[in-house]
């Protein structure tokens, strides 16, 4: 069955890839009632490959938000594979972005719109979540976003 969620992807021309595998010893999603912690997810398009770079140095604040952006695609993929059905999403709560970047690159909160507006997008003002943005001078293996989120769920 296919929901408004996955409607909106549809339209949207996103379709949904198989999550990427966990890059270290950890899992993707830890439930503690109806509320989901999702670990940090890489910028990994469909084919496996990587958005690598860092921001202010030699990548554009578009290209940052477009790695966001995939970022939270991935998510989308990994809550999918969790719960089978997107509309089980209750409420985005909470997103951390992380930004490899320069000391002097300031536009944090620009590259992680790309994660931000794609969750408003997809599921409307239950999207719409508290955030940090936040700078650092390395993300492993070289990547130019990770992102991570709390979801709050329907119970099924």
């Amino acid at each position: 069955m296919t929901g408004t969620a996955e409607a909106k992807l549809k339209e949207l021309g996103i379709e949904i890839p198989i999550p990427p595998e966990p890059k270290g010893n950890y899992i993707p999603v830890v439930g503690i009632g109806n509320v989901l912690h999702l670990c940090g997810h890489v910028p990994q398009s469909a084919d496996g490959k990587l958005t690598k770079g860092k921001l202010g140095v030699n990548m554009t604040v578009e290209e940052g938000y477009q790695s966001a952006r995939l970022c939270a695609i991935n998510i989308i993929a990994t809550l999918k594979r969790e719960l089978g059905e997107l509309d089980r999403i209750k409420r985005i709560v909470k997103v951390v972005g992380f930004v490899n970047c320069s000391d002097e690159f300031g536009d944090q909160p620009k590259v992680i719109n790309g994660a931000s507006d794609l969750f408003a997008e997809v599921f409307g003002e239950a999207g719409r979540h508290a955030r940090s943005a936040v700078g650092s001078n390395a993300l492993p293996l070289g990547i130019a976003t990770e992102v991570e989120c709390v979801v709050e769920i329907i119970d099924s």
